[in-house]
């Protein structure tokens, strides 16, 4: 029973990233996001690693998100008592 139990467990914390793991995930899609989009940026007259040029970069990424993923709003409810939930 307990050779289970340790089984099971040993199976959700398995599931679960480090620290380590989430950081290296975030250097990869920020590596991601500059080769994908640092191109573009470079053509619309920002220089390569200034401040104006990382923020085109995250400026195109996030209308690319958006434009993927478009948001969805759904409100229920009655004049002054709505509920509204966006996904």
């Amino acid at each position: 029973m307990r050779t289970l139990m340790f089984l099971a467990l040993s199976a959700m914390l398995s599931g679960c990233a480090t620290e380590a793991e989430r950081a290296a995930q975030a250097q990869r899609d920020v590596d991601e996001m500059v080769h994908v989009y640092g191109p573009a940026c470079d053509r619309l007259g920002y220089k390569a690693d200034s401040n104006q040029w990382r923020d085109c970069v995250l400026r195109l990424d996030t209308k690319n998100n958006i434009e993927r993923y478009p948001m969805t709003t759904t409100c229920f409810g009655h004049h002054g008592f709505l509920q509204c939930s966006t996904f």
